[in-house]
């Protein structure tokens, strides 16, 4: 067995920085977030704490990124933590002492990274650790990304291998859990002729982690990723971003449910198709993005129950992306639903089961296996109100009468007979677990 399948057996479920602070996030508001996921959501297994973008860039705040900044590196164009904004990692110490501090908490640390070697540390012609060669050495400087100027992609080489090497081993005496590599799982993003040309270096991330001594769940961005090369992400990743940034508004998540259907069949313990982050809670404190500064997110109860309700059935990564301090009880309740939990975390088989639309608008009906049970998840796409007769014989479970539990609305329906009555709200769901009598 690969090696990495020997974690992350279930999907990551966690809290990442990008959505409430983007790249401008602070050592106090990163530990504010972790106490909260320690006191309120530990117990329902939501445990990664990640630290996203450009915490070595000591000027970030907002949404955008400044241009060719000084960021903080150590001799071996290495990045480190910036000490203004967080302050514990001074004099080299980097990122363990927060890492020692989530641990301390029961929770793991997690952080974002760029592929490639720093435009900084080619500039500054640094030696790479453990090898004689230098940045400028491994750079392919044609390799670059389209939206941030901190990174060159590297050359197919063993020194380029060693460079990876050293800031893998960097990140595990930290002690890091988990690592979202960047502008690696590529498409449109790209200026590469080929929209995969840096596979190379995925394998190379891998055996890096594979050799560093410690289990590191290794998650890919952004997407869309290829479906063609799902075996390829498979063989080298934990979970891979089937979209680009995902935000609060519905023709996002309506375009979800494609994606959600490519990819269905792909999941396996170790290897999971990633629909991103959600959205959900206190959004943007350091700025506007794809809505105003500051905001609740813009999806309806109903969108938000939508949303989780795809996620969960198609076992994506969950990663909440509002500031957990600042969780409504809606919120609170959303991400702490047991019988939903175990849907995610037990289920398999999950598919698209039917599909009636007209103009993007009207029902589909996700299922899955359970433990003795069946999951139905039945969709509302239109925007009006719509009543939607499920017939229970369809999934042959057993014969009939049926317990039918609603999930959201935690109420247990018993000897019911061939039929479920689901009214929908607009861009809503019914989730229901059909067990035989």
């Amino acid at each position: 067995m690969l090696k990495h399948r020997t974690f992350a057996k279930t999907p990551p479920m966690g809290w990442n920085s990008w959505d409430c602070f983007g790249p401008g996030i602070t050592e106090e508001q990163l530990k504010e977030n972790a106490d909260y996921m320690a006191e309120h959501l530990k117990e329902f297994g939501w445990e990664y704490v990640v630290c996203d973008i450009q915490w070595y860039e000591p000027k970030a705040k907002g949404y955008d990124y400044n241009p060719f900044a000084r960021l903080e590196m150590d001799k071996h164009g290495r990045l480190m933590p910036s000490p203004k904004r967080f302050p514990s990692a001074a004099e080299g110490k980097g990122f363990k002492p927060i890492a020692d501090y989530v641990h301390s908490l029961g929770l793991k640390f997690g952080i974002h990274i760029m592929r490639g070697v720093p435009r900084q540390a080619v500039t500054r012609n640094c030696k790479i650790a453990g090898c004689d060669a230098r940045c400028k050495d491994i750079a392919h400087t044609n390799s670059i990304c389209s939206w941030n100027t901190d990174m060159y992609g590297v050359k197919n080489t063993p020194e380029a291998q060693q460079y990876y090497n050293s800031i893998i081993d960097l990140y595990a005496q930290w002690g890091v859990d988990f690592i979202k590599c960047d502008d690696i799982c590529i498409t449109e993003y790209s200026k590469h002729d080929n929209p995969y040309s840096a596979a190379y270096e995925i394998e190379m991330i891998r055996k890096a982690i594979d050799n560093c001594g410690r289990d590191i769940v290794l998650s890919l961005s952004p997407g869309p990723a290829l479906r063609s090369k799902a075996e390829h992400l498979k063989q080298n990743a934990n979970m891979w971003r089937l979209t680009g940034d995902f935000w609060d508004n519905w023709s996002s998540l309506y375009a979800m449910f494609d994606k959600c259907e490519q990819w269905q069949g792909v999941s396996r313990p170790g290897n999971w198709p990633d629909c991103d982050m959600l959205p959900v809670g206190r959004l943007c404190k350091n700025g506007s993005c794809n809505g105003p500064q500051d905001r609740m997110t813009q999806f309806t109860h109903s969108e938000q129950k939508t949303m989780m309700t795809l996620w969960g059935i198609f076992k994506s990564p969950l990663m909440i992306g509002g500031n957990l301090p600042e969780c409504d009880k809606f919120t609170l309740n959303l991400l702490t639903n047991k019988a939903f939990l175990e849907m995610h975390r037990t289920s398999y088989g999950a598919r698209q089961i039917f599909r009636k639309e007209r103009n993007g608008k009207g029902t589909i009906i996700w299922s899955a296996n359970g433990k003795e049970c069946k999951y139905i998840a039945i969709f509302n796409t239109d925007d009006k109100k719509r009543v939607f007769t499920f017939d229970l014989r369809s999934v042959a479970i057993a014969d009939t009468p049926y317990t039918v539990y609603d999930i959201w609305k935690k109420e247990t329906y018993y000897d019911i007979e061939n039929f479920v009555v689901a009214e929908l709200p607009a861009h809503g769901v019914k989730l229901i677990k059909i067990s035989s009598k």
